[in-house]
């Protein structure tokens, strides 16, 4: 799975290094995408596109004999989308210079270096089994895109080798603006999404760093817990860094 973080409660420890799990990203990062663009592609063609290019159906690494391609993401991008203008390499060889330097690595450090170098997207993230219920969130969060709702919002294919679970990744511009945080919740709440939600900047993916890295970060900041007992209904979200309820 190429988004990961660290286990929520009761999931059992896998053994597998951050390392592992970024090699996976970039690899998915670098196969071809399917990609509905709300910008060029005329709305009246999403339905058609949604039906053929369903999560649970899509394989990850195609079929060679059947010359289907690796398909490392299915995308929407919503009317409203900026690309991110954050300097990557800049963040990166920062990144390096700390690591030389022998300075401590913590959430602080890694966020300071993320303002410095403009690179503040982030992306709640929904881990589900492949399958009807994953695909109809898919369907939720995407329509939620084509909407103009969500920026872009992004799905992991079929991987017949991996954990039998699929991630939805929905993006906000600033991770360290809590309130877009919380509203980029509420938005995909509002969708009909129940399932628990963590958010993860960016910045930790562009710097590999996923569940059990050498410097015992957790790379998820943010987790959303949906009360369907409460009235109204809401999310119960908890900033991981500060371990305080924010909603």
């Amino acid at each position: 799975m190429e988004e990961e973080e660290a286990p929520i409660d009761g999931e059992v420890e896998t053994p597998f290094t951050a390392e592992t799990y970024a090699a996976e990203a970039m690899a998915a990062d670098m196969d071809p995408w399917i990609v509905f663009d709300s910008k060029r592609t005329p709305r009246s063609e999403f339905d058609g596109w949604l039906e053929s290019n369903r999560p649970s159906q899509v394989s990850r690494f195609g079929d060679e004999e059947s010359g289907v391609s690796p398909v490392g993401w299915i995308s929407v991008v919503g009317p409203n989308h900026c690309p991110s203008t954050g300097d990557v390499m800049g963040l990166q060889e920062s990144w390096e210079k700390l690591l030389a330097s022998g300075r401590p690595v913590s959430f602080q450090t890694v966020k300071e270096l993320a303002l410095n170098h403009r690179v503040l997207t982030g992306k709640w993230l929904m881990h589900l089994d492949s399958g009807f219920k994953l695909d109809h969130a898919w369907e939720c969060v995407a329509r939620a895109a084509l909407d103009g709702r969500i920026s872009h919002v992004k799905v992991s294919p079929y991987d017949p080798k991996g954990e039998g679970k699929q991630v939805i990744c929905a993006y906000n511009q600033n991770f360290t603006d809590e309130s877009e945080v919380i509203k980029l919740d509420s938005v995909i709440r509002s969708t009909g999404v129940k399932c628990p939600l963590s958010y993860k900047p960016d910045v930790y993916t562009y710097l590999g760093i996923y569940r059990n890295n050498r410097w015992k970060l957790c790379p998820t900041i943010y987790e959303s817990k949906f009360d369907l007992e409460c009235v109204p209904r809401r999310s119960h979200i908890v900033n991981k860094a500060t371990n305080l309820e924010v909603t």
